[in-house]
C-alpha cells in the first residue's frame, strides 16, 4: 500500500566524431533552421531524453525541404552522419528504436541517398575483424531487420556479406568458446553471442524477401553457398551436446527453416524430414548440396537430443494450417509424434524432459490446425478412440504430478488440445453421449482427490463439456473438492477448479433460465458448502478455503455476500463457536473482512450499518479463538483503498485489541496481528496526505465524507493522539521480564511505525513521528531488550534503534557512559554464555554506527574524519575499522594464552565471541564500497592469521575420533601428540584411562566392557582451575567443546563472510580488491581441511556454511584459475575417496563426517544454467564405486560413496537435475543390503530413505497411510525408477 517511486529512464546519449562534429558546423546555418543545425544542437546535447525530442523533429523538417534539396550536399552528409549515429548506438538504446522509427517517415526523395549511406556503414561494419566486437555488429544486423525499412533494405544490397559475417562469426565464436573450456563466465558470453547469431540467421531468412526470388535457379551462387555454410554451422551445433542446449534447440529451428527455404520442390520437403526423423534417409534420391551440409542427419545412429530438436523445428517452422502441405504433410504430423512417443520413453534428464513435453503440446497445437480441413484418414488416426490420443492420455497421466511446474503445465495443454482434436473428428455428433468423454469423466472422477493432476483435467473437461454433465453424474462434487483443500499442496488446484466450475455454472443456469431462481441453486451449490466449511471444517481447512477460494467467489459474485451474511447471522444467536472452533461470528467475520479487502464493501460503516451490527464486531474483538479476532482485526485494518479514512471508532477498537494481544504464544498469530497493523498505518499515512491536501485548499465540496473534508485538522490530530497512544502501550509492554512473545509483537510493530512513519523528505508534511516519541528513559527500554536471550529480540531491538538515528540519547553524550558501554561490550564479548557475545555485537555495532565510540578509540581518528565531516560513510567505516583492530588486540593475546591452556581458555575467556563481534561487524560494512582500503588490507592479512591461529588451537579436539567425550583414539599420531596436552589439563578431574594418555589403536586393540565400566564409575565430574584472575572455575569437558566448536564455527562464518562480501584482487597489483588470490585459495584449504578431517557434526556443518558462500564466489569470479578451483578440489577428494589408502585421514564412520558436506558444496554451487557436467560425472563415479564389492579396496570408498549420494539426493538445490540417477541409486543401496559388512548395510539404508523422500516428497503428516506421498506405479517408474 506503500507509494512507490517511479524510475527513472537511464538513456545513454548519442555522440559523434570530431570530424563529423566540425562537418555539421560547417553546414549549419546562422538562423539554425536546416537539417545540420538541428543534428548539431542535438549532440551537443548531455541529456539523452532531449536528444530523443531532437530526433523527433528531422523528418518534420526534412518534409519541408523541396525535391531540389536532393543534390543538396549538406543534407547528404548529414544523412551519412544519421546512418553513423545508428550504427553506433547500443540495441538496447532507446535513441536507436526512435531514430528508427522517425527515418521511416523519411520523404520518398531521400530514401535513395539514405539506402545508400546506411549500406555504406553496414559495410564498414560487416568489416570488422575483432571477434569481441562481432556481437555489436550482430545486434546492429538484427535492429536493422525489425521494423526499419531503410536497414532491411541496406542488408539485402547487402546479403551475401551478411551471411559470409555469420557464418565467419559463427565459426570463430565456436572456436573461441573450446578455448576458453572451464571458464565459464566467459563461455556464458560466447555461448550467448551464438545463440543470438543463430537467432539472426533465422531471421535474416524470414524478413529479407531477396531470398524468396529466383535465386534458387543458380545453386553455384555465392548466396547460396552462404546458406549452405551456415546450414551445416547449425547441424553441427544441433550434433554438438557440449553447447548449451538452448543454442542446439534454436539450432533445430534453424536447420528445418534453412531446408525449407531452400529445398525444391516444396511438395517433397515433408517426405524429406520424415525420412530425417525415421532415420531412415535415401542418400541416393538426396540433393548433393543437402547430403554436404546435413550428412550427420541422414545417419542412423542420430541422437535423441538431435531428434528431439528436428522434431521441434518440424513443428515450428512448416505450415500446419489447414492442411496446406497435403497428404505427406499429414504423414509427417503422424511420423512426428511417433518418434516423439519412442524418445519420451528414453529421455530421463530434467531438460529434455521439459523440451519434450513442450514439443508434445506443440504436436497437438498443430493436429488441431490440421483438423480443421483434413482426410477422413488422418481423423481415424486421431479420433479419441485411435492410438495415438490413448498414448498421449497415458503421458499426460504419467507426468501430470512431476515435479517440474512447468512440464505438468504442459500436460495440461496437452490434454485440452487432446479434447479439441476429438471434437474436431466427431462431425456433429453429441458431445455429452459420446462414449470417450463418457468414458474419460467417469475415469477421471473414479481417482482419488490426492492426485493433482486430476483438477487440470476437470477442468479442461468442464470447459468443453460444460458442468451440468459432470454434476449430473454427482452432485456432491463441490463438497468433496472443499474437503481436500485442507491439504495445502493441493489448495492452488483445488480452488482453480471450483473457479473453474461454479464460473460455468452461473453462465449455463443464466442462459438457460427465464426467472432469477436460477441464483438460488447457485448459491446452493457452491456457496452453501463454503459456509459449512467455514462454520464447521478443521483449522486448515478453513484457512486455506478463506485465503483462497472466498475471494475468487467473492470477486465473481460480489451479491452472494448478502446471501452469506443472512445465513451467518441467523446462525450466530444459537451457536457463537469456542477456543477451538469459530462458529458463525468467525465464519461472518472472514466473509467481510474478505469482501473489504477486495473492495466489495466501500466502508466499514457501510457494512455495520447494512449487514451487521456494530456489537458484533465488538464479539469478534474478543472472542476464544484467536482467528476469530484476527478477523476482525483485517475488518478494521484492510481496506482496498489506501487513502481510506480511518474512522474514531476503528482507531478506538484497535487501540483496544493492541492492549490485550500482545502476548499471542502462536508466532503465525503474532506475524498477522503485525502485518494488520502495518496496513492500518500504511492507510493513516496516505489518507493523512489527503487531509493535508484538503486542510491546504479549504475545500467544502461535496463528497463522501463531507464531515471529514469541512474539518480535516481534527481528523490529523486524532490520528496523531491515536499513534501516541499506540506508541505508548508498546513501550509499557517492554517492562523488565516481560516474555518474549510481548517484546517480539511490540518491537516489530513498533518498527512498523517507525518504517511507515518515516522523517518525510522535502516539505512534505506528516501525521506523526516515532521520534518525537523517545526520551532517554524509552531509549533506555530499547537498549535493555539486548540483554534478551532471544536473538529475534536483539534484532529487532537494535533495527529500530536504527531507525531512530535522529534521536541523539543521553547516554552517548556522557564520556564515561561511553566507556562504560564499550567495556561493558567488551566483556559480554568473551563471557562464557554464548547469547551474550550476541549481545556484545549488537552492542558494539549501535556504537559504531551511532558514531558514539569511546575517546580512547575516536582520538586516533580526528584527522581522518576531519576531510570527511559530516559524511556518515567514512565515520561508520573509520569506527568499524577501530572497533575491530580493538577486538584483534585483544583476541590475539587470547589466542596465545589459549595455546598454553585451553582449559583456562574454555573457562574464562572463550574466544568465540571476539571472532563473532568481528564478523558481525563486517556484515554491517558496505564492503564493496569502502575508502581505507590501504588501512584494510594489512587488517584482514592480520585477521586471516589469527583466524588460522585459533582454528590450530581448537582442531585437536574437533578432529578427535571421539570429540564428544574426549576419548582419544586416533590412528595418526601427530593427532595423539596434539591431544596430550589438553589431556593433561583435564586429568587432574577425570581419572579414566583414556584420559591419561592419547591410545594409539592397532589392529589388535579392543575395548574391555568390563574395564571401561570400572574406569568410569570413578570420574571425578569437575575440577577446580585457578584462572587468570585467581578465581575458581569449574570445567568439564562439555565447557571446553562448546569452546572449541564455537570457536571453529565462528571462524567458519568470517571466512565465508569475508569471501561474500569483500572483493578480491585480480592481480597483486590492482587497488579495488581487499582479498588477494593466495588469501581465497588459502581459505578455501582451511574449509577443505576442515570439512575433510572434523568429526564433530556442529563443526563441520557451519564449516559447510562458510564454504558454500566460498565456493558460490569462486563460480562467478572471472579470475581462472579461483574459478577452476572447486572443479579442482572435487577430483582431488573423489581421487582420494576410490584410492583407499590407509594413511587417509579422511572419517570412515560418523556417516562420513564432512565430506558429503564437502563435495555437495561443489556441486551445488554449480551454474545450474550450464550443462551441469560436474555432478553428472560425479554422480556416476559415486554409484559405479557404490555398486562395487570389490574387497580388494575394502569396503570406506563404498560406505563414503553410499553417504555422499545420501546427502546429495537430500539437497533442494539440486532439484531436478539429479533425478536422472535415482535408478542408479536406488539400486546401489538395495543392493547394499545384502552385503556382509554392517557399515555398508547401514549406510545402504539410510541412501533409501532419502531416496524415498526424494520420489515421494517429505512426510508431513503421522499417518503411515497418508494419501499425501503417494504416487501410481507408473509416474514412479517412469520418473526416476526406470532402470531398475
Amino acid at each position: 500500500m506503500g507509494v512507490k517511486k517511479k524510475r527513472e529512464m537511464q538513456v545513454a546519449a548519442l555522440t559523434v566524431c570530431h570530424q563529423d562534429l566540425e562537418t555539421l558546423r560547417s553546414f549549419a546555418d546562422e538562423d539554425g533552421e536546416n537539417l545540420a543545425s538541428l543534428l548539431l544542437y542535438c549532440v551537443q546535447l548531455t541529456d539523452a531524453v532531449a536528444q530523443i525530442h531532437s530526433v523527433k523533429q528531422i523528418v518534420p523538417l526534412l518534409e519541408k525541404v523541396d525535391k531540389n534539396g536532393v543534390c543538396d550536399p549538406s543534407i547528404q552528409s548529414c544523412l551519412d552522419i544519421l546512418a553513423g549515429i545508428y550504427f553506433s548506438l547500443t540495441l538496447k538504446n532507446p535513441l536507436k528504436k526512435v531514430l528508427a522509427s522517425s527515418l521511416n517517415g523519411l520523404p520518398e526523395v531521400f530514401v535513395t541517398q539514405a539506402t545508400h549511406s546506411f549500406t555504406f556503414h553496414l559495410q564498414e561494419e560487416l568489416n570488422t575483424t575483432e571477434l569481441y566486437s562481432y556481437r555489436k555488429v550482430i545486434d546492429n544486423i538484427s535492429s536493422c531487420m525489425e521494423n526499419f525499412n531503410l536497414g532491411r533494405a541496406s542488408v539485402a544490397n547487402l546479403l551475401e556479406d551478411v551471411l559470409h559475417f555469420l557464418q565467419k562469426s559463427l565459426i570463430e565464436t565456436l572456436e573461441e568458446n573450446r578455448k576458453f573450456a572451464g571458464n565459464r563466465i566467459v563461455q556464458a558470453q560466447l555461448m550467448n553471442d551464438l545463440l543470438v547469431g543463430v537467432r539472426v540467421a533465422m531471421t535474416l531468412v524470414q524478413k529479407v524477401q531477396v531470398l524468396q526470388g529466383s535465386l534458387w535457379n543458380d545453386s553455384s551462387s555465392p548466396i547460396w553457398q552462404r546458406m549452405c555454410g551456415l546450414l551445416s554451422i547449425f547441424t553441427k551445433f544441433l550434433n554438438d551436446d557440449d553447447l548449451l542446449q538452448t543454442i542446439q534447440s534454436t539450432s533445430g529451428l534453424a536447420v528445418v527453416l534453412f531446408i525449407k527455404t531452400m529445398f525444391r520442390p516444396s511438395e517433397k520437403l515433408p517426405g524429406l524430414i520424415s525420412s530425417l526423423l525415421l532415420r531412415s534417409a535415401d542418400c541416393t534420391s538426396i540433393p548433393e548440396w543437402f547430403m554436404t551440409s546435413c550428412r550427420s542427419l541422414c545417419c542412423a545412429d542420430v541422437p535423441a537430443s538431435t531428434l528431439l530438436f528436428l522434431c521441434q523445428g518440424t513443428l515450428a517452422m512448416l505450415d500446419w494450417q489447414d492442411g496446406r502441405m497435403g497428404p505427406s504433410g499429414e504423414a509427417l504430423l503422424l511420423d512426428t509424434v511417433h518418434v516423439l512417443f519412442t524418445l519420451s520413453s528414453q529421455i530421463k534428464e530434467s531438460t529434455l524432459e521439459m523440451f519434450l513435453s513442450r514439443i508434445l503440446a506443440s504436436w497437438t497445437n498443430s493436429a488441431v490446425q490440421i483438423l480443421e480441413s483434413c482426410s477422413p484418414s488422418l481423423k481415424d488416426h486421431l479420433n479419441g478412440d485411435s492410438t495415438i490420443p490413448r498414448r498421449l492420455l497415458e503421458y499426460v497421466y504419467t507426468h501430470w504430478e512431476h515435479p517440474l511446474d512447468a512440464l505438468r503445465h504442459q500436460t495440461k495443454i496437452i490434454f485440452r488440445n487432446l479434447l479439441q482434436m476429438h471434437r474436431l473428428t466427431m462431425e456433429g455428433a453429441d458431445l455429452v453421449t459420446d462414449p470417450f468423454f463418457l468414458e474419460l469423466t467417469k475415469s477421471l472422477l473414479q481417482l482419488e482427490w490426492q492426485i493433482k493432476g486430476k483438477y487440470a483435467c476437470l477442468g479442461c473437461l468442464v470447459e468443453s463439456l460444460g458442468i451440468e454433465h459432470i454434476l449430473a453424474i454427482d452432485k456432491t462434487i463441490p463438497s468433496q473438492i472443499l474437503e481436500v483443500m485442507g491439504d495445502q499442496s493441493l489448495v492452488p488446484y483445488a480452488s482453480d477448479l471450483l473457479e473453474t466450475m461454479f464460473k460455468n455454472h452461473k453462465s449455463h443456469l443464466k442462459s438457460q433460465t427465464v426467472t432469477n431462481t436460477w441464483m438460488d441453486k447457485w448459491h446452493d451449490t457452491w456457496v452453501f458448502p463454503v459456509l459449512s466449511v467455514l462454520c464447521g471444517g478443521n483449522l486448515d481447512q478453513r484457512s486455506y478455503v478463506i485465503d483462497y477460494y472466498l475471494p475468487r467467489l467473492l470477486n465473481y459474485s460480489p451479491e452472494s455476500l448478502h446471501y452469506m451474511v443472512q445465513i451467518l447471522q441467523a446462525s450466530i444467536d444459537t451457536e457463537t463457536g469456542s477456543c477451538n472452533h469459530r462458529g458463525a461470528l468467525g465464519a461472518l467475520m472472514a466473509c467481510l473482512r474478505t469482501a473489504r479487502a477486495h473492495g466489495h464493501l466501500q466502508s466499514a460503516t457501510h457494512a455495520w450499518e447494512n449487514l451487521v451490527c456494530s456489537a458484533r464486531v465488538k464479539q469478534g474483538l474478543i472472542h476464544q479463538h484467536c482467528q476469530v479476532r484476527i478477523d476482525t482485526l483485517g475488518l478494521l485494518c484492510e481496506s482496498n483503498r489506501s487513502t481510506e479514512v480511518v474512522s474514531t471508532e476503528e482507531m478506538q477498537w484497535v487501540q483496544f485489541f493492541i492492549t490485550y494481544n500482545l502476548n499471542s504464544q502462536s508466532p503465525g498469530v503474532r506475524q498477522q496481528i503485525c502485518s494488520l497493523l502495518k496496513k492500518l498505518f500504511y492507510r493513516i499515512q496516505e489518507s493523512s496526505q489527503v487531509l493535508y491536501k484538503l486542510e491546504q485548499r479549504k475545500s467544502t465540496s461535496d463528497s463522501e465524507n463531507q464531515s471529514i473534508r469541512e474539518q480535516p485538522s481534527v481528523s490529523l490530530q486524532q490520528y496523531k493522539n491515536f499513534m501516541s497512544s499506540v506508541c505508548n502501550i508498546l513501550f509499557e509492554a517492554l517492562f523488565p521480564g516481560s516474555s518474549y512473545s510481548t517484546r517480539f509483537s511490540a518491537l516489530t510493530i513498533l518498527g512498523s511505525v517507525a518504517d511507515v512513519f518515516c522523517v518525510p523528505e522535502g516539505n512534505i508534511p506528516t501525521v506523526y513521528q516515532l521520534s518525537h516519541d523517545i526520551d532517554a528513559g524509552r531509549y533506555q527500554i530499547l537498549m535493555e531488550c539486548f540483554t534478551s536471550t532471544f536473538e529475534e529480540v536483539k534484532t529487532l531491538a537494535f533495527d529500530l534503534l536504527m531507525k531512530l538515528s535522529a534521536v541523539t540519547p543521553v547516554q552517548f553524550q556522557d564520556s564515561e557512559k561511553l566507556q562504560e558501554l564499550f567495556t561493558a561490550a567488551l566483556e559480554l564479548s568473551t563471557s562464557t554464555r554464548p547469547y551474550d557475545c550476541v549481545t556484545a555485537s549488537y552492542l558494539l555495532n549501535l556504537l559504531i554506527w551511532q558514531g558514539a565510540l569511546p575517546a580512547s578509540l575516536s582520538a586516533s581518528s580526528a584527522q581522518q574524519l576531519t576531510c570527511g565531516a559530516g559524511d556518515k560513510s567514512a565515520v561508520v567505516e573509520r569506527n568499524t575499522l577501530e572497533v575491530i583492530k580493538c577486538l584483534m588486540g585483544n583476541l590475539e593475546d587470547e589466542i596465545s594464552q589459549a595455546e598454553n591452556s585451553l582449559l583456562q581458555a574454555a573457562a574464562s575467556f572463550p574466544m568465540y565471541g571476539r571472532v563473532h563481534c568481528i564478523t558481525r561487524a563486517f556484515q554491517r560494512l558496505p564492503l564493496t564500497d569502502l575508502r581505507l582500503v590501504s588501512e584494510w588490507r594489512p587488517v584482514l592479512g592480520t585477521l586471516l592469521l589469527l583466524s588460522y591461529r585459533l582454528s590450530t588451537v581448537v582442531s585437536p579436539v574437533i578432529q578427535s575420533s571421539s570429540p564428544e567425550g574426549l576419548i582419544p583414539m586416533d590412528t595418526d599420531s601427530e593427532s595423539a601428540s596434539r591431544l596430550q596436552v589438553i589431556l593433561n589439563e583435564i586429568q587432574p578431574r577425570d581419572t579414566n584411562d583414556y584420559f591419561k594418555q592419547a591410545k594409539m589403536l592397532k589392529e589388535c586393540d579392543s575395548f574391555d566392557l568390563e574395564d571401561l565400566s570400572t574406569t568410569v564409575s570413578n570420574i571425578d565430574s569437575s575440577a577446580e582451575i585457578k584462572g587468570k584472575e585467581a578465581k575458581a572455575c569449574d570445567v568439564t569437558a562439555q565447557m571446553v567443546l562448546a569452546c572449541c566448536w564455537r570457536s571453529m564455527k565462528e571462524v567458519a562464518l568470517l571466512l565465508g563472510t569475508l569471501c561474500q562480501l569483500l572483493p578480491t584482487q585480480p592481480v597483486p597489483e590492482s587497488s579495488n580488491g581487499l582479498l588477494t588470490v593466495q588469501q581465497v585459495k588459502e581459505i578455501g584449504d582451511y574449509f577443505k581441511q576442515q570439512l575433510l578431517q572434523s568429526r564433530h557434526r556442529g563443526a563441520f556443518e557451519l564449516a559447510y556454511t562458510g564454504f558454500v558462500k566460498l565456493t558460490e564466489i569462486l563460480n562467478r569470479c572471472s579470475n581462472v584459475s579461483l574459478q577452476k578451483l572447486p572443479e579442482q578440489w572435487l577430483w582431488s577428494v573423489l581421487e582420494e575417496i576410490k584410492g583407499s589408502d590407509p594413511s587417509s585421514k579422511l572419517c570412515a564412520t560418523r556417516r562420513s563426517a564432512g565430506i558429503p558436506f564437502y563435495i555437495q558444496a561443489l556441486l551445488a554451487s554449480e551454474p545450474k544454467k550450464g550443462r551441469m557436467d560436474l555432478l553428472k560425472i560425479t554422480m556416476r563415479e559415486l554409484i559405479s564405486l557404490a555398486l562395487s564389492a570389490d574387497d580388494s579396496q575394502g569396503r570406506v570408498p563404498q560406505v563414503h560413496a553410499l553417504n555422499i549420494l545420501r546427502a546429495l539426493f537430500r539437497d533442494t538445490r539440486l532439484g531436478e537435475s539429479i533425478t536422472p540417477f535415482v535408478a542408479g541409486g536406488a539400486k546401489a543401496a538395495i543392493l547394499g543390503f545384502t552385503s556382509p559388512v554392517w557399515a555398508v548395510r547401514n549406510s545402504s539404508t539410510l541412501l533409501f530413505s532419502s531416496l524415498i523422500t526424494r520420489v515421494f516428497g517429505v512426510k508431513r503428516g503421522k499417518d503411515e497411510l497418508s494419501k499425501t506421498n503417494r504416487k501410481t506405479d507408473s509416474t514412479s517408474f517412469c520418473g526416476y525408477l526406470h532402470h531398475c
